[in-house]
């Protein structure tokens, strides 16, 4: 699907500046432990899937949303697993955005991997340790998926 309408409305007055968003990522896992990941039309790029929530849309629920429409990959998700915020993203036409991130451990139950929109140019199924080159922050969603440590967050404090 792409940019979602309310996006498109936005940008429409705010132009190409900076706009914080909620988004969304799931690491989905299968019955034999391997990850989904998808290739990224924008920038070629593999990646754990993602995505913008709808106004009023849980979190969770578009979690599960996006793995379908991107993958024709039935999942649920399972538990939160990070929260974070990202660095400011600019995309080919100009537009910035910067996202806080809720990342969810999600479980395949049905549907075959496959493109099923064209915002991947390639979508599959891949053994933890034999992943293909990704950023960091995508290595860092899969690592604390595996984890059974509770939900991962930037620590701070105010002294």
């Amino acid at each position: 699907m792409g940019t979602p309408d309310f996006i498109r409305t936005i940008r429409a007055s705010a132009g190409h500046q900076l706009l914080w968003l909620p988004g969304v990522s799931a690491v989905v896992f299968d019955d034999r432990g391997r990850v989904l990941l998808g290739q990224r039309a924008d920038n070629h790029k593999w990646a754990v899937l993602s995505g913008i929530p709808d106004p009023g849309e849980q979190p969770a629920a578009c979690a599960v949303r996006e793995v379908y429409e991107e993958t024709a990959v039935r999942c649920v998700a399972e538990r939160i697993v990070m929260v974070k915020s990202a660095e400011p993203v600019t995309f080919g036409n100009g537009d910035i955005c910067q996202f806080m991130d809720i990342t969810f451990r999600c479980r395949a139950i049905g549907g075959e991997a496959r493109v099923n929109d064209d915002e991947s140019l390639q979508v599959g199924w891949f053994e933890v340790d034999a992943l293909p080159e990704m950023d960091d922050r995508h290595l860092l969603r899969i690592k604390q998926a595996m984890s059974d440590e509770p939900t991962w967050f930037e620590p701070t404090s105010f002294e």
